[in-house]
């Protein structure tokens, strides 16, 4: 079995692989991919009739959410937006429209408004994260932080998870994982969802 310090150098690995392969991203690229990834995640039975979704800004090379965001909001869904806090914990705003964002550190865009607390994301029916790899039994690789695994942790037993990637991240080797590392039930792609044996 390889130690906590061998599995943390390969999600490095890992993560700088993922990294370069999205910074070959063109604008194009992630407007027609932000578009697709709303019809998909829009046409998920768990996200369609929720009423409360949490669920992230994308920025730079991250899926983009953006259309998806005003989609939810035009249906009157009540959509929770992240604050990382500054010990990386994650705090959560109400999505008010694009004007409602302001820029954060670390190149991000969070709400504006009033902060609900941490465990505001129990509300959510679905809770949508970003991440920059998944396998196929729904362990997600993050950016390292461990800010997701919390949130993950917090979730209603109900609520369904899913990571938002791009096309060609959804892995069928085994990520290497640590305990804190969690599960989603399904990950969504422009090309579609792929939900994870339970």
């Amino acid at each position: 079995m390889r130690g906590l310090p061998d599995v943390r150098v390969d999600k490095d690995r890992l993560r700088r692989r993922a990294a370069a392969k999205r910074s070959k991203l063109r604008p194009l690229d992630l407007r027609d991919a932000a578009v697709a990834l709303r019809a998909v995640l829009l046409s998920v039975a768990e996200v369609h009739r929720s009423a409360v979704v949490a669920v992230y800004v994308g920025v730079g090379t991250e899926p983009g959410t953006g259309p998806l965001l005003e989609s939810l909001a035009c249906r009157g869904v009540r959509v929770l937006l992240p604050v990382l806090r500054r010990d990386a914990d994650v705090d959560w705003g109400v999505y008010e429209g694009p004007d409602s964002l302001a820029s954060a550190p670390l190149g991000l865009l969070e709400p504006v408004g009033r902060r609900l607390g941490v465990d505001a994301v129990a509300t959510a029916d679905a809770v949508l994260v970003p991440g920059l790899a998944a396998d196929r039994t729904g362990m997600r690789l993050g950016r390292g932080g461990g800010s997701y695994d919390r949130v993950l942790s917090r979730i209603a037993r109900d609520a369904f998870s899913c990571i938002v990637l791009h096309d060609g991240e959804l892995l069928d080797d085994v990520l290497p994982n640590e305990p804190h590392d969690r599960r989603v039930d399904a990950a969504a792609t422009p090309s579609g969802l792929v939900r994870f044996p339970l």
